[in-house]
């Protein structure tokens, strides 16, 4: 069975706290959104992150997409803090280096309208003028999309995936779940949009 998930914001992507820190006992898991039974995260949404995330309870094909060398594009709605300017969009779509790390190239762009996103259980004071933007990842390195943001002196303040190849969260509600099309799953296997 493979599902797509609606992740809302302060959700641990585990079931249990068994192999979390002590800071993470007594925040809110995926137990508590009625997924079925055997279903796994394939990849990961940070606590407080937000949007699409497949579970499935085959091994195969959660290896399929969380293996770098296939490079299954997964999309990003981020609000940043500040004004990007082009120089920065520029070096996003470059690749910045992180911890000894260069990123691939990705597809960054400012958004022309806000998301209508659901408010968040915690606010978001900004101490500045915000942007949304719209960032494409061919790779998934742990809190990247927050480091390169940062790295271009733009924070991120609130983070939504908003697709991973062809699955989106179109009509999903927060903390829904459905199951994925066989279209949507063949397309995932075969690495393309």
């Amino acid at each position: 069975m493979n599902i797509a998930f609606n992740k809302p914001y302060g959700v641990l992507t585990s079931f249990t706290h068994e192999v979390q820190s002590a800071s993470d006992v007594g925040k809110r898991t995926l137990s508590e959104f009625g997924l079925p039974a055997g279903v796994y995260a394939a990849g990961r949404l940070d606590y407080d992150s937000e949007g699409l995330l497949i579970l499935s309870d085959d091994g195969a094909f959660i290896h399929r997409l969380t293996d770098p060398r296939y490079k299954l594009p997964k999309t990003y709605v981020v609000q940043v803090e500040g004004a990007p300017m082009e120089d920065a969009l520029t070096q996003l779509r470059l690749g910045v280096t992180i911890q000894g790390y260069h990123t691939q190239p990705c597809s960054a762009r400012v958004l022309a309208e806000v998301p209508q996103f659901p408010p968040r259980e915690k606010p978001i004071t900004p101490h500045g003028p915000t942007a949304w933007l719209e960032i494409v990842l061919s790779e998934g390195k742990k809190r990247q999309v927050r480091h390169m943001t940062a790295h271009v002196g733009l924070p991120t303040l609130r983070l939504v995936r908003v697709a991973i190849g062809p699955v989106t969260l179109s009509g999903l509600r927060l903390g829904g779940w459905r199951e994925l099309t066989v279209t949507e799953t063949r397309t995932l296997i075969r690495g393309q949009r």
